[in-house]
């Protein structure tokens, strides 16, 4: 099943690519590939990903590929925080919520924000473009006081009550 998953993604690259007079490169097959396993992933994680299996692949060719697969809507990039951006396959329009005790990421349809599009565009003429959004709040385990370790590549986030609220 993954090597057929493999076969028609490889063969939707190479399509999309072909359809905007651009080749399939090898590097263009791994950095997408790693992007879509990995969900959402800095430049520099994506170079980390590539690098297990071709090592000569450097940050710069990492950034150019990023770009071009987002210029043809393979993948987007968000800002979840302060520092390098962040990217994700472009297989559904998702908003992002960030929390910012412990790290976690989930991704909610776009069409959560209907609502606030439509009184943002009646009330202020404003047409809310929501592709790189990133909504930062507190997840619903530590708003409810639980307590949740999210591993991550640079380091381990616990989140837990603040000790004034124990």
């Amino acid at each position: 099943m993954r090597l057929e998953r493999q076969a028609d993604d490889q063969a939707a690259l190479q399509r999309t690519l072909h359809e905007h007079g651009l080749r399939c490169t090898p590097q263009r097959q791994l950095v997408l590939e790693a992007v879509r396993s990995m969900g959402h992933a800095t430049p520099e994680q994506v170079c980390q990903h590539v690098r297990r299996t071709a090592p000569t692949v450097n940050i710069t060719t990492i950034y150019r590929t990023l770009d071009l697969l987002e210029q043809v809507n393979l993948v987007r990039h968000t800002h979840l925080g302060h520092g390098a951006p962040t990217y994700s396959a472009h297989e559904h329009e998702h908003v992002h919520l960030v929390c910012h005790r412990c790290g976690r990421v989930d991704e909610v349809p776009r069409e959560l924000l209907a609502e606030l599009a439509g009184t943002l565009r009646a009330h202020c003429g404003f047409v809310l473009d929501a592709s790189h959004l990133a909504l930062s709040g507190t997840c619903a385990d530590c708003s409810t006081g639980g307590s949740v370790t999210i591993e991550r590549e640079d380091s381990t986030a616990n989140c837990s009550k603040p000790e004034e609220d124990r």
